[in-house]
């Protein structure tokens, strides 16, 4: 029996889909693994049985990637989940941006007497822009930065976009329209309106300064719903103080530009509909089951992937290291002194950490596999049907 803690609230789409083999339990320290959402787990305790955490969602920066990797925890998150919730705020604040609804209700709802006379001779202050014709930059070309730009070219619009780490996968989802540029600098120089998909770490915190802030299309709506770090929003309300920006939409109100002329603000609404929740869950708690019943690391963001299927019947090994070079190597010379069996093997490197997932024949002791295998291995975990 696996004990599941929830450390936010989950959707029962999500929790309905453990097994009988599995109790969701509000403790964390009884777990052997979590589902959360926006809990900060950086000073969080956990029991020597956790081995891993799913993010129902993308961003886990209130997750310790770096701490989870020494103890040979394996954090997931959910990529692509909530990527059509985050494109459809994106999509609608942009056109709310260019036609200046919010200021439009705002200053609708305070009108008292002789409401359509007043409505007809004061609605020319909030005259606003098509988008037809206009030029997007995407600003990260992820699952949800690929998803934006092909609506907006739907749309009518021209979208160019940059990701130095764009993949195969989210390269092949663009639509021929989108034009893929060599840097950000060259986007935000071409685009009207600029929108920012890329996770938050520490090379990209404030990664729109003052510097890329001038290179910015005089004029330009930059539009920021993935971290309000990504942005320096000193140099953003200079610029916005200038006219050099014209609007800055963001997700993530705080002390800094809520309120602020230029600044539009939703309360962090990116993932907030019924249908995301739900479809976050529910792949938080598939890839923790993966993992826990079957060893696959699917979709983790601090260590590689390695996935061998379902376990059926035999026997199943998992090791995970941190500083070690060629594990896989060194695994298996250590199963052949330990007369083990290799029938199949994947393996993986992310950076410093790595992985070794094997279906083996003969019995194998965790304890000795760790042993033989030395310094740096983390975790040694051994499953069978």
């Amino acid at each position: 029996m696996y004990k599941i803690a929830t450390l936010n609230k989950i959707s029962p789409v999500g929790l309905n889909k453990f097994t009988a083999d599995y109790e969701v339990v509000s403790d964390v320290m009884v777990s052997d693994g979590a589902l959360v959402r926006s809990m900060d787990m950086h000073e969080m305790e956990l029991p020597e049985s956790f081995l891993a955490v799913a993010r129902a969602g993308a961003g886990v920066n209130n997750i310790p990637l770096d701490k989870m990797a020494d103890n040979g925890i394996v954090a997931f998150n959910t990529p692509g989940a909530n990527a059509n919730a985050v494109k459809e705020l994106v999509i609608g604040s942009m056109l709310g941006a260019f036609r200046n609804i919010a200021a439009g209700i705002a200053w609708a709802s305070t009108l008292t007497e002789d409401i359509a006379k007043a409505t007809e001779k004061g609605k020319g202050q909030f005259a606003g822009h098509e988008i037809k014709g206009k030029t997007l930059g995407v600003v990260g070309l992820g699952a949800i930065g690929a998803m934006v730009a092909n609506a907006a070219l739907d749309l009518g619009m021209n979208v160019v976009g940059s990701d130095p780490y764009l993949s195969v996968k989210a390269a092949l989802s663009l639509k021929p329209g989108v034009q893929v540029l060599e840097s950000m600098e060259q986007v935000v120089a071409a685009a009207d309106v600029i929108t920012i998909h890329v996770p938050a770490m520490p090379s990209t915190n404030g990664m729109f300064n003052a510097d890329v802030l001038a290179k910015v299309k005089p004029g330009a709506i930059v539009l920021n719903f993935s971290r309000d770090k990504l942005v320096d929003e000193v140099a953003m309300l200079k610029a916005l103080e200038e006219g050099h920006v014209a609007k800055y939409v963001s997700d993530f109100p705080n002390d800094v530009v809520l309120g602020k002329p230029g600044v539009i603000c939703t309360p962090h609404l990116g993932a907030s509909t019924e249908e995301s929740e739900e479809n976050c869950a529910a792949m938080a708690a598939t890839e923790i089951m993966d993992y826990l019943e079957n060893g696959n690391i699917v979709n983790s963001v601090n260590f590689p992937m390695v996935n061998l299927g379902a376990l059926t019947a035999g026997t199943r090994v998992l090791v995970l290291a941190k500083g070690v070079e060629d594990l896989a190597a060194k695994f298996t010379a250590a199963v052949a002194d330990l007369k083990v069996g290799v029938v199949n093997q994947k393996s993986g490197v992310r950076g410093a950490v790595s992985a070794v997932l094997a279906d083996v024949t003969g019995a194998v002791d965790a304890e000795a596999l760790k042993a033989a295998l030395g310094e740096g291995v983390v975790r040694v975990r051994v499953l069978s049907k």
